[in-house]
């Protein structure tokens, strides 16, 4: 929206500079994005939001600036001479919800030509190119007031109908017919339907030897565009000025179909204010009959747009408690009166607030507040901290769930959401069997959407070889969503995790790029992060079978690591590759949750480190050796853990070598040599005894 400072000026005594309105524009709320002087004058260009329609004119912008400014708005009240012929004009409109009121005027005897300097400097100043002196009225009109008119030229109404009176003349608002045509004032011819408004006119047809034939034909395109065949020319001496409210989604629709903008169909689309109607189309009639000579013989409207008053209760105290700052009584009934709400005294400390029809986007007490805040200025409230109280954090469903994607998508895997319909086969083809019997959809729209899925594997086994199908090297990603089942007559939702990792992860190293396989480890170790993050302690890991792992959490079963064989990866179209999956039902994971977190202040005292490196049959699991070390090692052996794990020609077959780093610290002294080498001896001893191992 571009406004000019002298244009302001009209409506508003304004005392301060343009660049210093500007800025309190800006901080009002009402943003000048730019300010040009430019013919003696100075430009405000201002982003208009869609919510204040009211902000697209000229007036609605003065109404600002005296609120801002302390000064009083000035609008004339118009009312130009005519008289009005009877039964001259009939308007009639098929549906009130796409046009809920009609106004027009014939105004007769107008000369056409160039318009007053001033005018035509005016309109070029905010864009609009200036046309003639009725075009070029309508166009001021429409910035000044932000209602569109638009001018006819009335002797061009009903050249079709030749032979026959032109009185009474008839204006139809209603729906375009399938296939009809017209050509807009930009020489284009425009193919239209049902769902465009226009304006269509005629004879009256309820009369006469017309009564049965479809004598009107469209004229202009409703609240978008006006038509070539009735544009005002040189040779115009009459006109029928139109000022009217459309339906906003209507417009819209209708101008997006045929591709067209105009600052008419802009403003209609967001909403007229209907007390502006018939004061812009007098102040148009006035301003004609000054700068054409013509005056108004008939004017006519239909329909009624009352107005739906709206009120609201403003508490007193409660504006200076929000906004931190006290704000007197009579200092905000001077501001709301001020953007022209009536403000009256309800009760004690209670104002009721009356928001003018303009105002669609006041309709709660906190909208009042912002106005007061906006007009008092921000600048004038104190900056202060806000008093919030500490609050225990919320540890639900939602917040864990919220949790465990930040830690895997911080791990590096990608979430993928996929749909909760699967193809039976699909259970199938992932060798997935399960106890609870599947929910068939009664009529599902596609083989792929039969059954609601009772797991998320099958889904993510698609999800991999679609990625493998994109020419992606590795792929890691996740997914939480409910499965469902039916188990004994009741259907069930478990909320669950599923993680699928293929292909080779690239990992720039000192000695150059290697590729590291994606396997159980790596699952492994992504599930102790979320139970040592999400404080699990009591966790496992129990080999089912040389392709399933089964997950223990708080002594029960919470899921499964599993590795597909090759026939069912390939029935998925994955060739070549290994995947390796897990799925684990969030609802029992979360029964062994513990977030109480304890503060362990930073040891004082040095550790000291052993290292075992060991060989042991293959089939002994990690875990029992870590265990028995933990047990023999006593209160001083604080950490255990594998830092190498080996196979190759120097360990013998079935044979695993694995390297154990022991950390011992005491909190009370620096431990010696003496004190940790018999611990460390004990613990070479059990490991050779109970597992057989050989130290290297």
């Amino acid at each position: 929206m571009k406004v000019t400072y002298n244009w302001l000026k009209d409506f508003v005594e304004i005392k301060i500079a343009p660049a210093a309105l500007a800025e309190k524009l800006t901080m009002a709320g009402l943003e000048v994005t730019a300010l040009e002087e430019r013919g003696g004058d100075f430009i405000f260009e201002i982003e208009v939001t869609a919510n204040r329609p009211d902000y697209l004119s000229v007036i609605g912008i003065a109404r600002e600036v005296a609120a801002i400014t302390g000064r009083k708005l000035k609008i004339v009240t118009t009312s130009p001479r005519h008289h009005v012929t009877s039964k001259a004009l009939i308007i009639e409109i098929e549906d009130k919800k796409d046009c809920p009121l009609y106004t027009a005027k014939i105004i007769n005897g107008v000369k056409v030509g160039p318009s007053p300097e001033w005018l035509s400097k005016r309109l070029e100043l905010v864009g609009c190119r200036s046309v003639n002196n009725i075009v070029d009225i309508t166009n001021y009109i429409l910035f000044t007031y932000g209602e569109p008119l638009h001018a006819f030229d009335l002797d061009k109404l009903v050249s079709p109908l030749a032979g026959y009176p032109v009185i009474p003349l008839e204006i139809i608002v209603r729906r375009a017919r399938q296939g009809e045509k017209i050509i807009t004032i930009d020489g284009i011819e425009r193919l239209l339907d049902e769902n465009i408004l226009v304006i269509a006119s005629g004879l009256n047809r309820r009369t006469g030897e017309q009564a049965n034939r479809r004598t009107d034909m469209p004229i202009a395109l409703a609240g978008i565009m006006g038509g070539q065949d009735t544009e005002v020319s040189a040779v115009t001496k009459n006109i029928l000025l139109e000022a009217a409210i459309f339906n906003p989604v209507t417009i819209r629709r209708g101008r997006q179909k045929l591709g067209l903008q105009s600052e008419s169909s802009y403003r209609f689309e967001r909403g007229i204010d209907a007390a502006s109607v018939t004061s812009a189309s007098a102040a148009a009639a006035e301003m004609m009959q000054e700068l054409a000579g013509g005056i108004c013989v008939a004017q006519e409207a239909s329909g009624l747009q009352k107005p739906v008053k709206k009120s609201l209760r403003l508490d007193i105290s409660g504006v200076s408690q929000t906004l931190g700052v006290n704000i007197p009584a009579a200092k905000i009934k001077s501001i709301l009166n001020s953007l022209d709400f009536k403000v009256k005294a309800a009760a004690k400390n209670t104002f009721s607030v009356e928001v003018p029809a303009r105002r669609s986007d006041v309709n709660l007490e906190i909208d009042l507040v912002e106005e007061i805040a906006r007009i008092y200025a921000y600048g004038s409230i104190p900056e202060t901290l806000p008093a919030a109280p500490l609050q225990a954090a919320r540890n639900g469903e939602r917040e864990l769930v919220a949790f465990i994607k930040e830690a895997l998508v911080g791990l590096g895997l990608n979430e993928v959401i996929t749909y909760s319909l699967i193809a039976e086969s699909w259970l199938n083809d992932a060798a997935f069997a399960s106890a609870a019997e599947p929910i068939a959809i009664l009529n599902p729209l596609s083989k792929e959407q039969e059954i609601l899925r009772p797991a998320l594997l099958p889904s993510l086994l698609r999800c991999v070889a679609y990625n493998l199908n994109q020419k992606q090297n590795y792929i890691n990603i996740f997914e939480i969503a409910k499965i469902f089942s039916r188990a004994n007559g009741q259907v069930n939702e478990e909320l669950t995790l599923g993680i699928a990792l293929c292909g080779a992860k690239p990992l720039l190293l000192r000695g150059g790029l290697v590729r590291e396989e994606a396997s159980f480890l790596h699952l492994k170790g992504i599930l102790e992060i979320l139970f040592e993050r999400l404080g699990t302690r009591d966790y496992q890991f129990k080999a089912d079978g040389a392709a399933q792992i089964g997950v223990f959490a708080g002594q029960q079963r919470v899921g499964s690591l599993r590795q597909p064989q090759k026939p069912a990866l390939e029935k998925f179209e994955i060739k070549n590759k290994d995947v390796f999956l897990l799925e684990i039902s969030l609802e029992k994971f979360f029964s062994a949750v513990n977030l109480q977190k304890r503060l362990v202040p930073l040891a004082v005292y040095p550790a000291i480190s052993r290292d075992i490196s060991l060989v042991l049959q293959e089939g002994i699991p990690a875990e029992d050796v870590l265990g028995a070390i933990k047990a023999q090692g006593g209160p001083l052996l604080r950490e255990v853990k594998i830092i190498d794990y080996y196979k190759g020609k120097q360990i013998p077959s079935g044979h695993k070598s694995l390297t154990v780093s022991c950390v011992y610290r005491s909190d009370e002294r620096t431990l010696t040599e003496t004190e940790v080498n018999p611990l460390q001896a004990a613990v070479v001893d059990a490991l050779t005894q109970k597992f057989n191992a050989q130290i290297r």
